[in-house]
């Protein structure tokens, strides 16, 4: 059990990590129809706190130890 938990918050922390990096490097949100253009300033504060919770779940997957 303890090593399917650790191989679940390992991949989960990867893939929050990931989410988290690739909305810090493309955060902007536009729309256009031809005539108009419309963007919005995405909030950092959501990405980063992604990637910070991403790096708690690899750190609690590696407190796992083998048995």
């Amino acid at each position: 059990m303890q090593n399917t938990l650790k191989v679940v918050l390992l991949i989960l922390g990867m893939a929050l990590i990931g989410y988290g990096l690739y909305t810090v490097i493309f955060p902007h949100i536009s729309l256009e129809d031809g005539v108009s253009h419309i963007s919005a300033k995405a909030d950092q504060t959501q990405s980063f706190a992604m990637v910070c919770l991403g790096i708690l779940t690899l750190v609690c997957g590696l407190a796992f130890k083998k048995k």
